[in-house]
């Protein structure tokens, strides 16, 4: 069989239940749900960890966080370490191509120097619409400069803060408009293709999309935030208390109404954007040769629990993610697989995909297998939280704190430490999806939490056995910081 060609489009910070597949009521994403209709849907899909950084880490290496060494914010992933597009493209013959995030170092790293394993042909890098704009390897800033640099002044002028992206210029138009191009020469080229389409949103700050996507979002019809609970864990109270974005306490309900509005507005957009894109496969007569793959590396709070972003709570908010495979011919239309799927399992699809082994990540799963099977090889999906920043300045908790999460088919066990206390939550998706009632020390499931348990500690025990730190961390200092919020 003729290897495949292979697009991936991936989100930032898109939790699972911000698509009418999984569904979502109140944000329109027809192109995705359409894809998934012809495709298999991954109920179940959990990051391996719940930041940017260590999560793609885990996706382009096939590896679990501890294996590649990338725990925080601002690590950089080791130069060792192969990304699978590089094994695409130098054992299979792909030719690849990166249009928009990567990640899988810190963005000081990223916006100096590519990883020496990372395997594209094609590197047109954007970390984020709004930083690192004078880096060599920043696509979407050189191609602003030429099409608009006024919109170049602005971003220069407003750095991260509230500024609506215009539709003509808007980086997730740039991404889709890079891949189409690419797409529409594959025709002229033998060779497979492997093309990464990796857009920036719905990442906060949540005023970037373009204002006419506003009218496709009903402010009636936005679920109201999951309160917090009495007696949450220490560690949650903490990040509560503190997040990049700022104290929960200090929010009115309209002000989370309207970030959650500008996050359904940006998936709005980009579920257009992808559309595009789809269409432009179709018109150059490749769906039936290309194996699509959507996924984001990890979701947003929103303010569900009282929290916002990410961090060292572990809810499905955060943890869980939207995950899409079509292949005509190898995958049946209207699959919907509940199977333990994970982040890191893209890598072997891929690999397998094109005909080759997966040895070099043997904890990572083919997933058109596992979807054929509805289950997968591991008996429990893990993500694991290692003190990453709690803001872009990239200062770290002190006392440090650290997550690990288990999950079966049916329940979920968290571990939280800080300093010398532990504590646990362990909840039933089935009964209790929106992890409102902590069952961890409820005799009835005793059996249940034990066995979660034993699941952190083999997880933490070959996290132990790997002991000597594999990566090394790049945090911007007070300076740059200055300079970035002032550009």
């Amino acid at each position: 069989m003729a290897k495949p060609n292979i697009l991936m489009i991936m989100t930032d910070q898109q939790r699972r239940d911000t698509l009418g597949a999984y569904g979502c009521d109140w944000i329109p994403t027809p192109n995705l749900d359409r894809l998934a209709s012809e495709g298999v849907v991954f109920e179940n899909c959990t990051v391996d960890n719940p930041i940017c950084t260590p999560s793609r880490a885990s996706i382009f290496t096939g590896k679990p966080v501890p294996d590649h060494g990338v725990l925080r914010v601002h690590d950089n992933l080791p130069p060792d370490e192969r990304l699978f597009p590089e094994r695409l493209r130098d054992e299979a013959g792909y030719r690849t191509a990166l249009f928009g995030k990567l990640h899988v170092s810190s963005r000081v790293q990223e916006q100096e120097s590519r990883h020496p394993h990372d395997g594209f042909d094609i590197y047109e890098w954007c970390l984020d619409p709004t930083v690192a704009l004078d880096s060599p390897f920043n696509g979407y800033a050189a191609w602003i400069e030429k099409t608009a640099p006024d919109f170049l002044a602005a971003l220069r002028r407003n750095g991260r803060g509230e500024l609506h992206h215009p539709e003509a210029v808007h980086s997730s138009k740039w991404a889709a408009d890079r891949t189409i191009a690419f797409i529409e020469s594959a025709n002229a080229d033998p060779r497979p293709f492997f093309c990464l389409m990796s857009l920036f949103d719905p990442h906060d700050p949540y005023a970037d999309h373009p204002l006419a996507a506003r009218d496709r979002i009903d402010p009636a019809r936005i679920p109201v935030p999951i309160p917090p609970w009495s007696d949450q864990p220490g560690c949650v109270q903490r990040e509560q208390e503190e997040s990049y974005l700022g104290r929960f306490g200090d929010f009115s309900a309209n002000e989370i109404a309207e970030i959650r509005f500008g996050y359904g507005a940006s998936i709005a957009f980009l579920d257009e954007q992808i559309g595009r894109v789809l269409a432009a496969l179709e018109a150059a007569g490749l769906t039936e040769d290309t194996l699509v793959i959507f996924v984001s590396d990890h979701g947003d709070q929103l303010g569900d629990h009282g929290l916002f972003v990410k961090g060292v709570a572990l809810y499905e908010p955060t943890v869980g993610v939207p995950l899409l495979l079509r292949w005509p011919g190898r995958i049946a239309a209207g699959e919907r697989s509940t199977a333990l799927a994970q982040g890191r399992d893209i890598a072997a699809t891929c690999l397998a995909a094109a005909g080759l082994d997966t040895a070099s990540c043997p904890l990572s799963e083919d997933l058109v297998t596992m979807a054929s099977r509805n289950k997968a090889e591991r008996t429990a999906a893990i993500c694991a939280y290692r003190n990453s920043g709690i803001n872009a300045g990239g200062r770290f908790w002190g006392p440090p704190m650290r997550s690990t999460m288990a999950r079966n088919g049916r329940f979920k066990l968290t571990v939280y430490t800080s300093a010398d206390s532990s504590e646990r939550e362990l909840f039933d998706l089935e009964l209790d999806p929106q992890e409102t009632r902590n069952l961890a020390g409820d005799p009835d499931h005793a059996r249940t939490e034990l066995a979660l348990l034993g699941e952190i500690a083999a997880f933490v025990d070959h996290e132990a056995a790997i002991a000597l730190p594999r990566a090394t961390s790049s945090i911007p200092n007070a300076a740059q910081r200055l300079r970035n919020s002032i550009k």
